[in-house]
């Protein structure tokens, strides 16, 4: 069952590489970033492996959330 069409569920997209240099010299230390289970049903889809990092856009909030894929 694909869970991300899901009305409740946000919007998570996989960084780039790029994307995540940038986001490591904007707020440091990435391992500190909260962190999502790889097995997690929102990013199935993204073929998120461990370090990677997710953007979490949420409709009624301007600021995107960040976590780290663990194992």
């Amino acid at each position: 069952m694909d869970i991300s069409s899901h009305i409740l569920v946000p919007k998570h997209i996989k960084l780039s590489e790029e994307e995540v240099k940038e986001l490591e010299n904007r707020i440091g230390d990435l391992q500190l970033l909260p962190k999502i289970r790889i097995d997690d049903p929102a990013i199935a889809k993204l073929k998120a492996k461990p370090g990677d990092v997710i953007k979490i856009l949420r409709p009624d909030e301007p600021v995107p959330y960040y976590r780290i894929v663990v194992a």
